[in-house]
């Protein structure tokens, strides 16, 4: 064998030794997380097959956030001009339900996560660019209750929960370097300045829970109420904080899902649907079909996951009763109704 002969050789084989690298590499990259595999058994729901509550004019988008009020009528929901809608059944469709105060055509709000407080009726919404309000039971304009919290301005308020016992009003504000408007650069960029904080009604106080989070978005309280449910969409991952008990005030890593989460709603049973905007690893080729939503257990495991098409980006699920599952989403028209 010649010198040029053997040169071939041994760089076929560092080309080949490579090539079996990276695709161990992909391998790896491709196998889901521990936490994150359903657990065996796991049953899929067809979100495809969904009835629609289509929103009033073309125009309108984003039905983000569904909520419910404490007599069950609903659902609400906060859409792309800044109002709060209600569904009013098939006759009367939507109507207005609550507005930001200070309405211009250039800074009209965009409320992004909504909760009743049941026993008072006042609606809690978070909107990216007025704060954190509320609006009682009769609706109307809103009043702002939070738009800074120790003395830093809140430039992307996006996720609520509220504790029904007490009143005590849970939110994030998802980055103190840029607004919603620019939500791709807090994912691109790795930004770890959000903040997890409490509302006192009581002393209409803010409390900063915990700071340096990398995109904390929806959060939803524990049916126990000794926690919250915290999602980190860049990372996509949930993040528990214990706000009783033994752990109180601390955080520690509950699942790595495999997907960019949005809000997370109590399911009811002691577990939580977290919708996926997007799957981690999702190829623009292939079946038109992606994870919609999982739905997982106390200790962060998956136990039932939602398939649809890859047109339907869900920011939202919501289990009400029958297993009917209202699904907003931040770029459809509608508010879909899966049947499990």
């Amino acid at each position: 064998m010649g010198r040029r002969d053997k040169i071939r050789n041994v760089t076929g084989k560092k080309i080949l030794t490579l090539a079996i690298s990276l695709l161990a590499v992909l391998a790896l990259l491709l196998l889901p997380c521990a936490a994150g595999r359903p657990v065996p058994g796991t049953a899929v729901i067809d979100g495809s097959r969904s009835l629609h509550l289509p929103l009033r004019g073309s125009l309108l988008r984003g039905p983000e956030s569904v909520a419910f009020d404490g007599a069950g009528a609903g659902p609400y929901s906060g859409v792309s001009d800044g109002l709060v809608l209600k569904w009013n059944g098939l006759v009367r469709r939507w109507s207005t339900y609550a507005y930001s105060p200070e309405v211009t055509e250039s800074m009209c709000g965009r409320p992004l996560g909504l909760r009743f407080h049941y026993e008072s009726g006042n609606l809690y919404i978070a909107d990216a660019y007025k704060g954190l309000m509320r609006v009682g039971p009769a609706g109307g304009e809103a009043t702002v209750l939070a738009t800074e919290a120790d003395g830093v301005p809140l430039r992307f308020t996006n996720g609520v929960d509220v504790d029904q016992v007490t009143g005590e009003v849970f939110f994030t504000d998802s980055s103190m370097n840029y607004r919603r408007s620019q939500n791709e650069r807090v994912t691109a960029t790795g930004d770890s300045t959000g903040r997890l904080m409490k509302y006192d009604p009581k002393t209409n106080s803010v409390t900063v829970l915990q700071s340096g989070i990398t995109y904390p978005n929806g959060l939803a309280i524990s049916a126990d109420r000794t926690h919250l449910v915290v999602a980190l969409t860049g990372p996509c991952k949930l993040l528990r904080y214990c706000i009783r008990g033994p752990k109180t005030d601390m955080s520690e890593p509950l699942a790595d899902l495999p997907g960019y989460l949005d809000n997370v709603r109590a399911d009811g049973t002691g577990g939580f649907w977290v919708a996926l905007h997007r799957e981690m690893l999702e190829l623009l080729f292939g079946p038109d079909s992606h994870l919609l939503a999982v739905r997982i257990n106390a200790d962060g495991q998956i136990v039932q996951v939602m398939r649809g098409p890859k047109g339907i980006r869900p920011t939202e699920v919501v289990e009400r009763e029958g297993g009917k599952l209202y699904m907003g989403s931040v770029e459809l028209p509608y508010v879909a109704i899966v049947s499990e």
